[in-house]
């Protein structure tokens, strides 16, 4: 009999979560569009507004401060062209929906993947008009959370507003944008248990004014314009909520993560976790051995049933060397790096299974003799 698969991708895209699930379900059941003023569509509004509070509440923003988006990527696209800001800057680490599709400097980070501030202070005081910062709270691939607080209150000083990519962050620690005092926020559904395709972009001032990227129908207070996934924006209330809810047992995660690695560690000579000397979410760990490439493990991984990934899933499949190892000068290690990343179903025996298979692939290639060229 097959072993049952073990799905250890949660940062690409988590495991869908039951109550989710049911709320998409039943949001699929209101015919009515959100902006008919018949009974269905203030049946459709309010399953509307319900989602748009609470996920402001989870962040602690108001509810007229949350623009519904496709997604994380152009919640990003929003922040980074609705303001009009024409000098942007952001760390070496940020998603490509940042660093691609304009002229954006880049802020260097150190060998962990944590953002220089001293860096970031030079290009705020060499510039010649207020900038727009862009910087994660934590990163997609490391799993290295960034000094949010620090780099808003830097910008601060220089007149520079603050965009923070929360999207890997929501869900497996504290989201709050007036504490973190940034002036917007990132977030997606599909990395916390909810549908993908469904996302938010949350302004910490809800009149503050963004030019919208899609125009025509003026939904979403004439910043996105669009009928508005009910469904999916259903699911990503019911699955944010869920998270949110479970942090005080994210430790959990956290232990298994760390097991996971110790026994990597005891079983793999030369292991290197990425980011290990820096804080990080407790489900992610990005590790390399020397000798392997990225390809060949997860080719090997996925033979055994095991889900894992090598860097951003927002490359159409490809398996490339990562940018984010590459910024923190471990280019060398980079072409043998892959991600693990835990979440809400992980269990023990996913992390045994994974560390079996890992250790049985790495020993074997690592000890098979070398081929001479003839």
């Amino acid at each position: 009999m097959a072993a049952t698969p073990v799905y250890l991708d949660y940062n690409a895209t988590a495991l869908p979560r039951p109550a989710a699930i049911a709320a998409v379900t039943k949001a699929l059941g209101l015919c009515g569009n959100p902006s008919s003023v018949h009974g269905f569509g203030r049946a459709a509004r309010r399953c509307l507004e319900d989602a748009r509070e609470a996920i402001a509440a989870l962040v602690g923003a108001t509810p007229a401060a949350v623009v519904f988006t496709s997604g994380g990527t152009e919640a990003n696209r929003l922040a980074l062209q609705g303001l009009g800001r024409r000098r942007i800057l952001a760390s070496a680490v940020e998603h490509p929906s940042v660093l691609q599709g304009g002229t954006v400097e880049t802020i260097p980070v150190d060998g962990e993947g944590v953002v220089d501030l001293a860096a970031l202070e030079r290009l705020l005081a060499a510039g010649g008009e207020p900038a727009l910062v862009s910087v994660m709270l934590a990163n997609n691939e490391t799993g290295v959370i960034q000094p949010l607080s620090a780099v808003a209150e830097l910008a601060r000083r220089h007149g520079a507003l603050v965009h923070g990519d929360a999207v890997q962050a929501l869900g497996k620690i504290e989201v709050d944008i007036g504490r973190l005092g940034v002036d917007l926020l990132s977030l997606s559904a599909h990395k916390l248990g909810g549908p993908q395709g469904v996302g938010a972009l949350v302004l910490a001032d809800a009149d503050r004014e963004l030019r919208p990227l899609l125009v025509g129908g003026g939904q979403e207070r004439g910043r996105r314009s669009g009928t508005e996934n009910l469904p999916g924006i259903a699911g990503f209330a019911a699955a944010a909520v869920e998270a949110v809810a479970e942090l005080p047992e994210i430790g959990r995660i956290g232990a298994l993560r760390d097991r996971l690695e110790r026994a990597i560690r005891n079983t793999v000579p030369g292991l290197t976790v990425f980011g290990a000397g820096a804080d990080r979410l407790p489900n992610t760990s990005c590790l390399a051995v020397p000798g392997l490439t990225a390809q060949s493990v997860l080719m090997a991984l996925d033979l055994a049933g095991i889900a894992v990934s090598s860097g951003s899933a927002c490359s159409s499949g490809k398996v490339a060397p990562s940018h984010v190892l590459t910024a923190m000068g471990r280019e060398v290690l980079a072409g043998s790096a892959i991600r693990v990343s835990l979440g809400w179903a992980s269990r023990g025996q996913d992390v045994d299974r994974f560390v079996e298979a890992f250790g049985q692939l790495a020993n074997r290639i690592r000890s098979a003799p070398a081929v001479s060229a003839a």
